[in-house]
């Protein structure tokens, strides 16, 4: 490469900041480290101190802040540490995500959602390339993988087939992979899960109910369902309509190459996938059918001693799509070859759990940590003074300051710090109760949807995101000079109108009482 393009490659500006500062920053893991450190040190600081808050009925509530430093707490934190912190940490937390990601595994790793991926990409129509591909990233996101390595490099071979910059569908894609990665049509996916069940943990903590502003319990795997519905259709029909006003003239008017290895045979779908694809249908009728017989029969609803309707299909429904991803993903790969024996089914699981050690090193100190804070006291003296600034500002009587303050205040963190659990595991427990406090309309379901459209959104415009790396490699088979700088420059009309947008179509639930899930 000559000195010309490697002085190009520089980032600088604004993404060179970005990218100077997220350098800096520790991993998620070390900030928890550091974080559990630093509320020991500060309850043995104020350890004793009493204050006051309002409780649900508005009768005062008094506290006091443990000191973790006493013997007796020492001693609390090394029984619970391993078992009750961390393992059974909110009845079983880490177990419940665990368990979704095996079934989803399955069908990662069979083969199934790429084989579909490429079935549907290729029946693309060129007028609705833009909408569909930007669909189908959204969609994608039940298995990241796929999304990113075999939607991106589809779109970009799909718009070389037409003759036209294959970085325009490239940009599409990665806008629905990525920026629309909390939208899904599908209920219970793993990012479902993993903000529902922590939030209602973070909720229960400091007694905030976990339930909507009309009172009725929420299902952590749904309470977002009508929302990431409607928003997958709204950011489907954004992306195209932010594609065709201003990302396809500015890259039309780009020279780019074909390189010679582009072979369309590459995303093919072969006759034995399609076959895996048809059995895989079957699968799926077959997993529906056994879904509303257990529905029907011994998981449907009764009334228990307490006079109370119990609908436990609704409650295991997180165990239900995870039979339906396995028995999918198991015809899929027994009829094109991929799974030979049970064997080859255990080891998929294997692989998808092999992915997640990260995921188990990060809760064993972020549990530990908000265990400590909720046992000690310290998480409720840090709601009560953010409220109680809050409040100082009069901003109680404007709830969608509140929605957009924490919307903005995510997204700029997202550009320094990757990771959607390890972001929610710092901001939902501080957010979550502090928001609701203010004002009793900032439900647990309504903050963490608020999380959602904020994290997904400024996730193409960050050198910190993933595949950041891999999205640069893929566009440089067309662009070679292409420079991470340039990929933002490109992704910018999406962040801003999806952040935009999809806010506003959250205040718009909020101020009609829409429910955003069931």
């Amino acid at each position: 490469m000559s000195q010309a393009s490697q002085g190009a490659s520089q980032p600088r500006g604004a993404i060179a900041f970005i990218e100077r500062i997220g350098k800096k920053i520790p991993d998620p893991v070390i900030i928890f480290m550091f974080l559990l450190v630093a509320a020991l040190a500060i309850t043995g600081l104020i350890g004793g101190m009493e204050f006051q808050t309002t409780g649900a009925d508005g009768s005062p509530v008094e506290h006091t802040v443990k000191s973790m430093l006493a013997a007796e707490n020492v001693r609390w934190m090394f029984d619970n540490a391993i078992l009750k912190n961390w393992l059974s940490f909110g009845h079983g937390v880490l177990g419940v995500i665990l368990v979704v990601m095996l079934g989803v595994g399955i069908a990662e790793n069979s083969g199934l959602l790429s084989a579909v991926i490429k079935r549907v990409g290729l029946k693309l129509n060129e007028k609705w390339l833009p909408m569909l591909l930007v669909f189908l990233g959204i969609m994608s996101s039940i298995a990241t993988d796929a999304g990113y390595l075999v939607l991106i490099p589809l779109a970009g071979m799909l718009y070389a087939g037409v003759g036209k910059n294959p970085l325009i569908g490239m940009a599409a894609a990665f806008a629905g992979v990525s920026a629309g990665f909390s939208a899904n049509l599908i209920p219970a996916t793993p990012v479902d899960v993993i903000i529902g069940l922590n939030a209602r943990v973070f909720a229960e903590s400091q007694n905030v109910p976990f339930e909507t502003a009309a009172g009725e319990a929420l299902n952590p795997a749904t309470m977002h369902y009508f929302f990431i519905v409607a928003s997958t259709f709204l950011l489907a029909f954004l992306g195209a309509w932010v594609t065709k006003r201003f990302v396809a003239p500015r890259l039309e008017k780009m020279d780019y190459v074909l390189p010679e290895d582009l072979d369309q045979s590459d995303f093919s779908v072969s006759e034995i996938e399609q076959k895996g694809l048809r059995m895989a249908g079957l699968g799926l009728i077959a997993s529906l059918a056994a879904i509303v017989a257990l529905a029907m029969g011994p998981l449907a609803p009764y009334t228990n001693e307490a006079g109370r309707t119990v609908t436990p299909y609704m409650n295991n429904v997180i165990l239900l799509i995870a039979m339906v991803f396995a028995v999918t993903g198991i015809c899929f790969g027994y009829t094109t070859g991929k799974f030979k024996s049970l064997q080859d089914v255990v080891n998929a699981m294997v692989k998808q759990m092999n992915t997640f050690g990260y995921v188990l090193v990060l809760t064993f100190f972020s549990h530990n940590f908000l265990a400590v804070l909720s046992y000690s006291g310290l998480g409720v003296y840090i709601t009560y003074l953010g409220a109680t600034g809050l409040m100082s500002m009069g901003l109680e009587q404007f709830p969608v300051l509140l929605i957009i303050g924490f919307v903005i205040t995510t997204a700029l963190i997202n550009l320094f710090v990757g990771g959607l659990t390890s972001k929610w595991m710092l901001l939902g427990p501080i957010f979550i109760p502090m928001l609701y406090q203010v004002n009793p309309n900032m439900t647990p379901d309504l903050v963490s949807a608020a999380y959602r459209v904020a994290d997904s959104s400024t996730n193409i415009i960050t050198p910190m995101m993933t595949y950041a790396g891999v999205i640069l490699a893929f566009m440089r088979k067309y662009k070679p000079d292409l420079t991470f700088g340039d990929v933002i420059a490109m992704m910018v009309p999406y962040s801003a109108a999806f952040l935009t947008v999809w806010t506003t179509m959250l205040i718009v639930f909020f101020s009609f009482n829409i429910p955003l899930g069931f």
